[in-house]
């Protein structure tokens, strides 16, 4: 029998233990049994890029009160976000030896760095990485994570299939953030899915790297774990990041622009769960979300 956690007891994982062909169940955005993947309905939130806060952290503390409210009873939200410069990383990497340092010399170059609550390591952030989150309720507390996994590869190879139809999953050696649900074409990964579960609803996420250079999102996650890591190799402590193992939807199949893949996203849960764009975005009290992001750094920020 699996006892309800209390509510800093979450569960956050990443990736899988099996791999799968990203391409699997796009081509009709359903399950092998027939259902529809997403519930029925879904909002679609999608910020402006020019009115993100500039402390990472708030969105990370905005999925959590949303994720709470779900739980709660409100709708499924699909949150699709961008950020013009930030690096979160994993509450392991926070335990690297010189981890501090590392985090403040990025701040001090005017990068906004936040530990991440879903499992994973270090991520790179820019205008040209879309975040994707779907935060869906779960009042059985049921555990589905290769299902859940496997859906949101569906989602985020479906989106890019006006493009290219090569996206597999599955992990990539050397690749930052590295997963059994990596999303890749040619073998380099443009994309990481993870989850994290709160008691009565979860959110699965994902970043995919759109425009721009894979390599320089790869250098500078190695350059983090560089300063970070003191005399550690990497291995078990961290990951190594190896040069040719990140590419961008740009270089790899020829995706325009992150605004073209956020469109294609929201085309594609529109026409298979019927999900609804959101003008606005849901209320949310802002002295509790400023309360909670402050919160969340003093409990991740420590080693």
């Amino acid at each position: 029998m699996q006892t309800e956690r209390p509510e800093h007891e979450r569960e956050s994982a990443h990736g899988g233990d099996s791999a799968i062909q990203g391409t699997t169940e796009a081509a009709e955005g359903t399950s092998p049994r027939g259902d529809s993947i997403w519930p029925e309905g879904i909002r679609i939130w999608a910020p402006p890029l020019e009115n993100m806060p500039e402390d990472i952290m708030y969105q990370i503390a905005w999925e959590e009160m949303m994720c709470r409210r779900v739980g709660e009873g409100e709708a499924p939200i699909m949150h699709i976000w961008r950020h013009p410069y930030a690096l979160t990383i994993g509450m392991r990497d926070r335990r690297l030896p010189r981890a501090p340092q590392a985090m403040e010399k990025l701040r001090g170059e005017g990068c906004s760095v936040a530990v991440r609550i879903s499992g994973g390591a270090a991520v790179p952030l820019d205008e040209g990485v879309v975040n994707v989150s779907i935060i869906l309720p779960n009042p059985d507390r049921k555990i589905a994570l290769h299902e859940d996994f496997g859906h949101m590869v569906s989602l985020i190879s479906g989106a890019a299939s006006p493009w290219t139809n090569e996206s597999r999953a599955g992990e990539i050696a050397g690749a930052f953030c590295p997963g059994d649900y990596d999303v890749s074409v040619n073998g380099r990964k443009f994309c990481g899915i993870a989850q994290r579960r709160q008691t009565k609803a979860y959110i699965l996420s994902a970043f995919v790297i759109v425009d721009g250079s894979g390599e320089d999102r790869r250098r500078l996650a190695r350059e983090f774990y560089d300063e970070a890591s003191g005399t550690l190799a990497p291995g078990d402590a961290y990951p190594e990041v190896r040069e040719g193992s990140m590419g961008s939807l740009d270089e790899l199949a020829g995706v325009p622009s992150a605004e073209a893949y956020i469109s294609s996203l929201e085309d594609w849960m529109i026409e298979r769960a019927g999900a609804t764009i959101l003008e606005q975005a849901p209320e949310l009290p802002m002295d509790e979300l400023d309360r909670l992001s402050e919160q969340l750094r003093a409990r991740y920020d420590k080693g």
